[in-house]
């Protein structure tokens, strides 16, 4: 569906944090985002619900055109681990997935996350562009590693995931706290 390009992109988004009945719109939204995995709307409704004050919910117009699900590692307190950024089409290039992120880290919920975790196929550019963007305007690189490869975790059936990590703490975030 070709976007609408007539209506001027000086919305500003509505963060929030999502709710259970947001479940089935977030399940929606990621499916329209290829190449995401598509998880069960049950997980979708799970994350918005369980792990809400680790994940994002961007509304244009009263509906859902962002979504980030994270959490704050179980056996790393310091880390938060991002699973999907998801923008619907008509608030792409917006850098909305860029602000929700930049939303996300300064939430009660990470305070006292010193980095940023997520894994990125290695054929996913518009993933690699917003978080090699994220760590240059915090001051940092991306650590990149193979981490659930295509073989051995996957049985080659979905593409190696790359571990990608940035350090929060000397960065931008940590001069400006």
């Amino acid at each position: 569906m070709p976007k609408d390009v007539s209506q001027p992109r000086t919305r500003m988004p509505r963060f929030r944090k999502p709710t259970a009945e947001d479940g089935a719109e977030i399940w929606e939204l990621v499916r329209a985002c290829a190449p995401l995995d598509e998880n069960s709307m049950y997980c979708n409704l799970l994350q918005a619900d369980h792990f809400r004050d680790t994940c994002v919910v961007a509304e244009l117009d009263g509906k859902v055109a962002g979504w980030i699900s994270a959490y704050v590692m179980p056996n790393d307190p310091e880390t938060v681990f991002v699973w999907q950024v998801a923008v619907s089409d008509a608030a792409r290039g917006c850098g909305l997935g860029l602000s929700m992120l930049e939303h996300l880290i300064d939430r009660p919920a990470c305070e006292g996350v010193a980095r940023l975790q997520t894994t990125i196929t290695a054929d996913n550019d518009a993933s690699w562009a917003l978080f090699r963007k994220f760590a240059r305007l915090n001051g940092e690189d991306l650590g990149v590693q193979a981490y659930y490869t295509q073989s051995l975790h996957f049985q080659d059936r979905h593409r190696t995931e790359h571990m990608v990590t940035i350090d929060l703490e000397s960065g931008e975030l940590a001069k400006a706290a």
